[in-house]
């Protein structure tokens, strides 16, 4: 009989728990903290953000039902709603940040050989943001509109396995356009952004940095063509040219030539795309494919709202609220970490599901998800996001 560690307990031993001392050294976390310290504040979040904890008491009362168990687990102390609240409130959210930083570190190492949607040996991202919507009574200073809090959640998503590789946690106000300043840009990589990133400064920046970028024209989008390249009308495409700018500004923000690309998607004639791009090699379908492997960051952010914690807070202020969004970070990357290390075959969403109701069994990691009897269905829907297949 396995008498061995709980399932919990092996989980967060995949974590580099040296690298977490450190976040936690360089921001004083411990700083005059006898009990709940910074690494059960984590170990806390976490378990609540695997088992769909709702609220301060719901995670107190489940872990007060499973006390004697809670030492396995790696918590040495009592839980209490007060703690917890404290925690939240006070811990200094950059600590988790950067821990989520060093998880990123190694899941982009580990999912660096998985194939893209494309034929392409380059590092494709794609960058967009999500709103998370709070009440504006509740959390005064994330002001998005009159009556409405937000903030949101900047991402550039690695394409190579659904790899976060930069999060930028705002307030609602900040245009999307303005995150690109916080990039920089790897030269010979693809990003996928769609037309609220259209800045030809800083769309030039990235052109300077010897990187390609991929995203849509806008309708009132004016040039001059200087030369056509045939294309083929049967899959869609209408034309693909080289042009540049003529309106003063944007032509004195982007001096040099750009490509132009127009597409209808031969399934929805409706749908009429034009793209601009700074890669004048790749074929226009593989461009137009590129774009619409972007899907991809709308699938995540739809997945992570779906499957972890960050749309019901457990505290009001900005430090809590980042810190709970970057645990539920962690505890994602920690998860496709897990699944590649071991080597398990089980989508993402199904990992999550089994470990939600056996996290204080003990038995081996491995052998709870290899007794799992999981059957591989077809998903109905291209829209759903069936992540680590």
């Amino acid at each position: 009989m396995y008498t061995g560690p709980t399932i919990f307990s092996q989980l967060m031993q995949q974590l580099p728990w040296h690298h977490f001392h450190r976040c936690v050294a360089r921001y004083s976390g411990n700083h005059k903290v006898k009990e709940f310290k910074c690494a059960d504040h984590f170990r806390v979040m976490s378990f609540a953000q695997l088992t769909y904890r709702e609220s301060l008491r719901d995670i107190e009362a489940c872990l007060r039902a499973m006390r004697s168990k809670l030492y396995h687990m790696g918590i040495h102390t009592t839980v209490s709603r007060n703690n917890l609240s404290n925690a939240n409130e006070q811990r200094d959210w950059r600590i988790y940040a950067e821990f989520a930083h060093v998880l990123i570190v190694e899941a982009r190492r580990l999912y660096a050989d998985e194939e893209l949607s494309v034929d392409l040996d380059a590092s494709v991202y794609a960058l967009d943001s999500t709103t998370i919507d709070l009440c504006l009574s509740m959390f005064p200073w994330a002001r998005f509109r009159r009556h409405k809090g937000a903030v949101k959640m900047h991402t550039l998503l690695n394409l190579r396995g659904s790899i976060p590789e930069f999060i930028l946690i705002s307030d609602g106000k900040l245009h999307d356009v303005n995150v690109l300043d916080y990039l920089v840009p790897m030269p010979g990589a693809y990003y996928l952004m769609d037309r609220g990133y259209l800045d030809f400064q800083r769309l030039f920046e990235i052109n300077t940095c010897q990187a390609f970028f991929v995203t849509r024209a806008k309708d009132n989008f004016t040039f001059k063509r200087r030369y056509s390249r045939p294309v083929d009308k049967s899959t869609g495409l209408i034309c693909d040219q080289t042009v540049i700018l003529t309106t003063f500004y944007p032509a004195k923000a982007y001096p040099e030539p750009l490509r132009r690309i127009k597409f209808r998607d031969p399934e929805d004639s409706s749908s009429l795309l034009v793209f601009l791009t700074n890669d004048f090699t790749l074929p226009a379908m593989t461009i137009t494919k590129l774009y619409k492997a972007r899907w991809m960051i709308e699938l995540f952010f739809k997945w992570i709202k779906q499957h972890l914690r960050i749309k019901a807070f457990l505290g009001t202020t900005p430090n809590a609220v980042k810190t709970q969004i970057w645990i539920a970070i962690s505890t994602y990357l920690l998860v496709a970490i897990l699944k590649k290390r071991l080597r398990i075959e089980t989508p993402l969403y199904t990992i999550l599901q089994i470990l939600s109701v056996s996290l204080f069994e003990k038995t081996p990691i491995l052998q709870a998800f290899q007794a799992w009897d999981y059957e591989t269905k077809t998903p109905q829907s291209h829209n759903q996001l069936m992540l680590f297949e």
